[in-house]
């Protein structure tokens, strides 16, 4: 997708509707089962409190963790609808069925300006399934479908699909239209020089962006344990590090296309190392001489170094997955460096989108997640837009209406 193409909620005539929002309330709990990261809640505000003052209601859904298809106490959405009330000022209470008897009754009964959250929809199995008959039970809700769960538009699901396709209009709410433009910005006409900065475990999880990225970037920087795929790639010893043994082809021929089409691969050149991934003495080495015994756990400085120069030259940059074992402190150093460098090249002029996941929360944690363009709230979304696939939860929705003449 090259571009954003899809009504809005400003396209929704909403005065007197009851709008069946699908958001992304996937969030972290902490022990005590409060939410204890609310980023996506807060994303979605200003797309109910729009709807809320065109004079709808909203009855919003979302799923939370993997629950297999039946309720477990752990994955219920009460403590969202408790951070709801707070943010909204107003009681949000929580439907117990996704989609049965007890959300037609609170939806027929719900007034304009009030919002009903359903419990967790992947309570029931007909969810991931794309159901038919959960799809017509959770369309039966509303009077106009508004998709703003970008985390969840790369799933085929009833409330993602199955809904939209029964409930019209369905849109697209502010937080989805923000991501898909930013994204797509990418995709389009980049300003140049274009940099991405790829990390994370795996280059499998990773390889159909590079390619996909490789006709627009002008430069990849490779970080994290999928370094070592490509370090092995070009015959260096890797010690216990991470490295897929069945992707070292994979990432070589990657490496001679990018050659062959002068798109620069600066794969870490130095990297710490630790005995354990937990923690312990670490020592910093070449990436290609890493002793027997030993795995890469982070970058080392002079990668450090080397990325944030690059960052610093672009104009466009994007950025997905950790540089090291970031959960860990002592092996957060490279991560959290990419975050300051993006922030600086925001600074500078450079349009730059963080893509999800860990990288989010190293923004977060580098306190600049608010120095960068844009930080997505969606990784495996994020990923697949990027790849060139299309997000099925977005082409269900309606075109943008032409401009009268």
């Amino acid at each position: 997708m090259s571009g954003f193409d899809r009504a809005t909620v400003r396209d929704l005539d909403a005065q007197g509707k009851r709008v069946l929002l699908r958001a992304d309330f996937n969030v972290p709990l902490a022990a005590d089962g409060s939410v204890s990261d609310d980023t996506r809640i807060v994303a979605t505000l200003p797309t109910i409190r729009y709807l809320l003052e065109k004079g709808a209601s909203v009855v919003a859904m979302s799923h939370l963790g993997r629950p297999q298809g039946r309720p477990e106490p752990g994955a219920s959405l009460a403590p969202v609808a408790q951070r709801l009330t707070r943010y909204l000022r107003a009681e949000v209470k929580l439907a117990a069925d996704p989609g049965g008897p007890d959300s037609a009754r609170r939806a027929a009964a719900l007034e304009p300006g009030r919002v009903l959250l359903l419990e967790n929809l992947r309570f029931d199995p007909g969810e991931e399934q794309n159901d038919p008959a959960m799809a017509a039970r959770l369309a039966g809700l509303g009077h106009a479908y508004v998709n703003d769960a970008f985390g969840a538009a790369h799933r085929a699901h009833a409330s993602t699909v199955g809904v939209p396709q029964r409930l019209k209009p369905a849109v697209a709410g502010f937080l989805l239209a923000q991501e898909l433009s930013a994204l797509g910005t990418l995709l389009a006409s980049p300003p140049r020089p274009f940099v991405a900065v790829l990390g994370g475990a795996k280059v499998s999880g990773k390889i159909d962006v590079l390619e996909h990225l490789l006709s627009r970037v002008d430069r990849f920087l490779v970080g994290g344990g999928m370094m070592f795929t490509f370090v092995k790639a070009a015959g260096g010893e890797v010690g216990r590090s991470l490295v897929e043994a069945d992707r070292v082809e994979t990432a070589a021929r990657f490496l001679a296309r990018a050659k062959e089409r002068g798109v620069e691969v600066i794969v870490a050149t130095d990297c710490r190392i630790a005995e354990s991934p937990k923690g312990g003495e670490t020592r910093v080495v070449p990436s290609d001489q890493v002793p027997e015994g030993w795995m890469g756990v982070d970058i080392g400085p002079a990668s450090e170094a080397r990325f944030r120069e690059a960052l610093l030259e672009s104009r466009t940059a994007f950025w997905n997955g950790p540089m090291g074992i970031f959960e860990v402190p002592a092996f957060a150093s490279g991560t959290l460096a990419v975050a300051r460098a993006l922030a600086e090249a925001t600074k500078r002029g450079a349009h730059t989108v963080v893509g999800g996941g860990d990288s989010a929360a190293a923004v977060a944690e580098a306190g600049v997640a608010e120095q960068v363009s844009h930080v997505s709230t969606g990784g495996g979304a994020s990923l697949e837009l990027l790849e060139g696939k299309t997000l099925p939860g977005v082409a269900v929705l309606d075109p943008r209406p032409r401009s009268a003449p």
